[in-house]
């Protein structure tokens, strides 16, 4: 897998705009502003479960659920704590390869990884004593941030749980700590790095994409995809791609971020040009030789494409702020090949 130099250059230019912190011990994260002046406090942010109000600029901070982390890690704030990758770890360390990276990059050790397994471990966010806990990209409950708001000020995500485009992730965590003017450069060079690497592929230009859910290859009897509510479905049109008709239709008149359909009703994806999603070679098999599955035109031929899940790049379709242009070359391309197999 390719490892672009965009995370260094993350690095250069946190540092041109002062936007890195020496972490003597990441216990305790001084956030710089931009030029040294940084933003006004207290700063307040409206979310769907309230309206947070943060008195002071943080230098504690904690994030929680996954890739809150990223925004501070991106903009050169190493947290005191963080959630534990508990998917695509390739080595079972808890911090996926992007994030790694950075760390490695800003010269601070991992920070706290908290073991989100059987839901927050309050204790643990505790003890790392924050100043603000991010989550604006998360599936928080209402009970979930009352006892959060207990130990910090929490930023909960803006309209619907595990639905927040990556853009407004950054905008929401980064004005928490903060470094708001920061955080729009990082979303400017971020779409910068996919506009040049997505026009290598013209094939993708209006090809509709579906996003298939994990499919157990034991009960193929019906497809589960994610609507346009989640931000995998989102990020296709990033690259040019477009939702399809049947999808957008499906996901009116609910906030869900997956559906499900059964195999009788198949016909419906005829409009689907793409289909990528979760799975093993094994699962691809047994959708190709499926009697209904079969039939769907991007199976028909052969413009499907499933990610590793036990890889790093299986999280690559769901877009953060670190990992987006650490695979974007490899996830973008495979996705070309696909459509080159599309009619």
């Amino acid at each position: 897998m390719k490892r672009p130099h965009s995370l260094r250059i993350l690095a250069v230019v946190a540092v041109l705009l002062g936007g890195i912190v020496a972490c003597g011990d990441s216990s305790e994260t001084e956030a710089a502003g931009a030029g040294g002046g940084g933003a006004a406090f207290p700063v307040t942010i409206k979310h769907a479960l309230g309206t947070t109000t943060i008195p002071e600029k943080p230098k504690r901070v904690a994030t929680v659920n996954w890739a809150n982390h990223e925004v501070p890690l991106a903009l050169g704030v190493v947290p005191v704590g963080m959630a534990a990758a508990d998917f695509g770890d390739d080595n079972g360390d808890g911090v996926l390869p992007w994030v790694e990276e950075r760390l490695k990059e800003l010269g601070a050790e991992t920070p706290v990884l908290f073991d989100e397994n059987d839901g927050i471990d309050f204790e643990a966010v505790a003890d790392t004593r924050p100043d603000v806990i991010l989550a604006a990209y998360s599936g928080l409950t209402k009970q979930d941030y009352d006892t959060l708001s207990e130990i910090a000020p929490v930023v909960a995500f803006p309209k619907a749980a595990w639905a927040t485009p990556w853009r407004e992730s950054i905008r929401m965590n980064s004005k928490a700590i903060g470094l708001a003017a920061e955080g729009d450069r990082l979303i400017a060079r971020i779409e910068n790095d996919v506009k040049a690497v997505v026009a290598k592929y013209p094939q993708l230009k209006g090809r509709s994409t579906m996003f298939m859910t994990h499919v157990d290859p034991n009960d193929v009897s019906q497809i589960g995809f994610y609507t346009t509510h989640d931000t995998r479905t989102l990020f296709f049109e990033d690259l040019g791609l477009t939702i399809p008709g049947s999808v957008a239709e499906a996901s009116k008149g609910t906030d869900k971020f997956v559906l499900t359909r059964s195999a009788e009703q198949i016909d419906l994806f005829d409009d689907v040009d793409i289909i990528t999603g979760y799975g093993s070679d094994e699962l691809l098999g047994k959708i190709r030789k499926d009697p209904l599955l079969s039939k769907i035109p991007a199976v028909e031929n052969g413009a499907i494409w499933l990610l590793p899940e036990t890889e790093p790049l299986g999280t690559a379709a769901n877009p953060t702020p670190l990992s987006i242009s650490w695979v974007l070359e490899d996830y973008v391309k495979a996705l070309a090949e696909a459509a080159d197999k599309a009619k």
